[in-house]
């Protein structure tokens, strides 16, 4: 009997997305490293917190892998790019030198920092959010993801899982991304690229 997850989903997204974790893993592997970096991005619902998890529940290396997910580093609404230079010099930039990183959890209801959390070097390491695929971070990873969806579908998504908290913020949080497209063309420095429906 094959140890390989089944792909067959009636969902599409969810195929999709099982799909783009069987690549990522075979490319995790690939890297012939104890510890190395995944970056995922792709802009708001396009399926980078699935992804993450599905990654981190059948990591293909022995042992624990540590996921940061930028959500829970962005300090608010308008901190796209402080959250990613954030985690560039708090998580990645540690990590790829052989040291301890720390960063600190963004509480949202609080709007100020709170609880701190240690990344250890010598584990693997996955970091999620929009906006982290930038031509410096990429020379800080292993495998680089973009995942790609349509609009439509990315908003429907992301509007239910937050709801009301996220429906004022859509258009303000897309126009950082756009900064962010246009800045840093995450896509080009991608490893991996993955159209999610």
């Amino acid at each position: 009997m094959s140890s390989a997850r089944s792909s067959a989903s009636p969902d599409p997204v969810s195929a999709a997305l099982e799909r783009a974790a069987s690549h990522v893993e075979q490319a995790v592997l690939a890297v012939a490293a104890s510890n190395p970096v995944v970056l995922i991005d792709g802009r708001s619902g396009s399926g980078k917190t699935s992804l993450a998890r599905r990654l981190v529940a059948h990591w293909p290396l022995r042992g624990p892998v540590q996921l940061v997910a930028l959500d829970a580093v962005y300090p608010g609404w308008d901190g796209l790019a402080d959250g990613v230079e954030t985690a560039r010099e708090l998580v990645l930039n540690p990590h790829a030198r052989g040291l301890v990183g720390i960063w600190r959890r963004w509480d949202w209801d609080e709007s100020e920092y709170a609880e701190a959390h240690a990344v250890d070097p010598s584990l693997p390491l996955i970091v999620e959010g929009s906006g982290i695929l930038t031509p410096v971070t990429a020379r800080l990873s292993d495998v680089r993801v973009w995942l790609e969806s349509p609009v439509q579908s990315r908003k429907r998504r992301a509007l239910d899982r937050d709801g009301d908290t996220y429906r004022p913020h859509w258009s303000n949080w897309a126009e950082q991304e756009e900064r962010h497209l246009d800045r840093d063309d995450p896509e080009r420095h991608a490893t991996l690229v993955f159209a999610i429906p």
